[in-house]
């Protein structure tokens, strides 16, 4: 079995798009709808994705409760002095062993984004 997305609503897909394709990267892969009702899917050509839902409604008071999304950044100092610039808060890294680190922050709608990198 293969995971082929994940989907969240958001309650503005600009902003949504402003985190997930400016400041992270995420290429947009493909966009519907109509204003107020729009879909947008982000990821690589080949591999899971990430939907985006806007349909004019607030975003869920707890979004994603419980959940994180973790991705893998290609430079995780870069991203890290990208995200500050931005004013995304980051705390300090978690690191359960010498090999990993990871940092959790929060996207516009409040979901729980984890950063994850490889060390030595």
């Amino acid at each position: 079995m293969t995971i082929n997305w994940t989907t969240i609503h958001v309650a503005d897909i600009e902003k949504s798009l402003a985190f997930y394709n400016g400041l992270l990267g995420l290429p947009v892969a493909g966009r519907m709808g109509v204003p107020g009702h729009e879909i947008v899917m982000l990821g690589p050509d080949e591999g899971t994705k990430l939907e985006l839902i806007s349909t004019g409604e607030p975003a869920p008071e707890n979004p994603g409760q419980g959940v994180s999304m973790g991705f893998t950044p290609d430079n995780m100092g870069e991203l890290l002095e990208k995200l500050a610039a931005a004013g995304v808060a980051i705390p300090e890294p978690f690191s359960p062993n010498p090999t990993l680190r990871f940092f959790f922050i929060q996207d516009p709608d409040g979901y729980t984004v984890q950063l994850v990198e490889q060390l030595g």
